[in-house]
């Protein structure tokens, strides 16, 4: 009988847990496996250069970001007169459809949303010189259904980010402030976060680090109902980075959770510039520092 009052009593603060975090957290536990199999049908007048911006969720759904981050992307392709093709269909990862873009935009893609051709297929373009721009959830999953969405298009394990609170303040410091992607934001930029850790630094041969997080200025724990956990990563907490697959560039940023962050204007330009600079690997390649 005690046994099964101590289970009870577990269940009941799980689901207290997931009630605090919202209902959308239920997908994170319970993630769904679906594959696209009809690619969606393309514009024949899309003109290059031309922007992907993929955002399909099997997992967690950052549904705000997503709804105030799509006509963020409009709006700056429509400025740099770039072509823009968002869709959340899986399928349109084919080899015929991908090489009509110059640049693929995962924006808040979680959970197992390729089949494995379709896998194949986003690599294969990246390595002969597609660009690749992964956003926030896209980093978010604590397990990979794909062991090259962590290790190649993003390049780490997320393990948690703060709750208790949720959002915070925090610092970020600019360490590449000569780099086209970074170079407006000055030496350090404050804003509002869901701030994610990582196991380890992905810094390392291949890798540029263009920012980190200092974590004396916000507090990195997820403290939640029997939850305690310390999210340091130390010195040495990388928020945005770029690295080579192939001939490839590839940029990971881990900010933009919520919807305001689309409609702010530092983070705005950043997008824009790491568009731009992804847009560029087809005729410049990809060379990365060794430094980091």
């Amino acid at each position: 009988m005690r046994v099964r009052v101590k289970l009870l009593s577990a269940l009941g603060i799980l689901l207290g847990v997931l009630t605090l975090v919202g209902c959308d957290t239920l997908r994170v536990f319970f993630p769904s496996a679906h594959h696209d199999e009809t690619a969606p049908v393309i514009p024949k007048d899309l003109a290059r250069p031309a922007l992907l911006v993929f955002s399909k969720t099997n997992g967690f759904r950052h549904a705000e970001a997503i709804e105030a981050g799509l006509p963020a992307f409009e709006a700056i392709a429509a400025k740099r007169g770039w072509s823009v093709f968002a869709t959340e269909n899986g399928a349109i990862h084919g080899p015929e459809l991908l090489s009509r873009f110059d640049a693929v935009i995962w924006f808040n893609v979680s959970g197992d949303v390729l089949a494995d051709d379709q896998r194949e297929a986003l690599l294969d373009w990246i390595r002969v010189g597609g660009g690749f721009f992964g956003i926030h959830g896209t980093g978010g999953d604590s397990n990979y259904a794909w062991d090259a969405h962590r290790d190649l298009l993003v390049g780490a394990q997320f393990i948690g980010h703060p709750m208790g609170p949720q959002f915070q303040e925090g610092t970020i410091r600019i360490e590449a402030v000569d780099h086209p992607v970074v170079r407006h934001l000055g030496q350090t930029w404050s804003r509002v976060e869901e701030w994610y850790s990582f196991d380890e630094s992905p810094r390392g041969p291949g890798v540029q680090i263009l920012a980190t997080l200092d974590e004396s200025t916000y507090q990195p724990r997820m403290k939640i109902a029997i939850i305690d956990r310390d999210l340091r990563m130390g010195d040495d907490h990388p928020i945005i980075w770029t690295h080579c697959i192939g001939r490839g560039r590839a940029i990971f940023s881990a900010l933009g959770h919520q919807g305001a962050s689309y409609s702010e204007s530092r983070h705005l330009t950043f997008l824009e510039e790491a568009v731009a600079w992804v847009m560029s690997t087809p005729s410049a390649g990809c060379r990365i520092p060794d430094s980091g």
